[in-house]
């Protein structure tokens, strides 16, 4: 099944909800409305206004919706979605608060368990990076969310990932948040192997990004994270030649599990 005709719908969804990320985290007079969830994470008003746009824009599609702010589904229901949205309206909420701009909007379309079709949005950055297994994945820069430019604009002026880049060494990127003792063991083993290694930190699901446009080599994830803070990039990641393993670095992640946590993952090209 060739899901492309939903990306576009994607994409509008992510570009519309990073406008109203943006219209909260430019307001001078906002203090963000920050609340603690049940597992004492944040959440913020720009959480809930993109939600509701992500929401309202994926509900004219045929498939359900597995959003980080929306009440879940028992697993008994989930378990008959052969194809559902995995939505996270604002990964980064930390680095929101934090307003350092590394913050995305995540969109994915997963089928069979495994993402087919994924669009990230960077609105501090205007960057947008798109995905479907059928047409390869795409990184476009600059891009207005103010404009409604047709899929065949957005392809057009969009880079086919990976983007050629050159570095010696190892580049590999970690997380600005949760780094872990696990990362810091790996990072040195790739070191005793002799050849240098550059470490790279970032937030939200920009570090996925950044393996499947070849700026980085690899990602190690040795921290918990939920699906939707994984599944539009992996997609993205396998559209580009990457993929999302466990930690043997043989068997890809799935999606739409009974428990929506994540193992501990490695992302790298297929061929390395």
């Amino acid at each position: 099944m060739d899901f492309v005709k939903y990306l576009y719908i994607a994409i509008r969804a992510a570009l519309d909800a990073g406008k109203s990320i943006m219209d909260i985290y430019t307001d001078p007079n906002s203090d963000f409305g920050i609340e603690r969830k049940e597992d004492n994470s944040p959440l913020t008003l720009a959480d809930k206004a993109s939600n509701r746009i992500i929401v309202s824009a994926l509900s004219v599609t045929p498939f359900p919706i597995l959003s980080e702010e929306e009440k879940q589904c028992p697993y008994e229901e989930r378990k008959t979605w052969e194809t559902l949205w995995v939505v996270d309206p604002l990964d980064g909420t930390k680095e929101f608060i934090k307003r350092n701009g590394e913050f995305t909007v995540n969109i994915a379309l997963v089928h069979k368990n495994v993402p087919v079709l994924g669009v990230i949005y960077v609105p501090v950055r205007k960057e947008l990076y798109f995905a479907c297994e059928s047409v390869g994945a795409y990184k476009l820069m600059d891009i207005d969310s103010a404009n409604q430019p047709s899929m065949d604009v957005l392809k057009k002026n969009a880079s086919r990932l990976p983007s050629a880049m050159f570095h010696q060494g190892i580049v590999v990127v970690a997380s600005r948040s949760h780094q872990s003792e696990e990362t810091t063991r790996y990072i040195d083993n790739l070191r005793k192997k002799g050849q240098p290694v550059t470490l790279i930190s970032s937030g939200s699901s920009l570090k996925i990004c950044l393996v499947a446009e070849g700026s980085a080599d690899v990602y190690p994830r040795f921290a918990p994270t939920m699906e939707w803070d994984t599944a539009a990039g992996h997609a993205i990641a396998k559209a580009s030649g990457c993929e999302v393993y466990h930690i043997d670095e043989k068997t890809p992640l799935t999606y739409n599990k009974e428990n929506l946590l994540n193992p501990w993952f490695i992302v790298k090209p297929v061929n390395k």
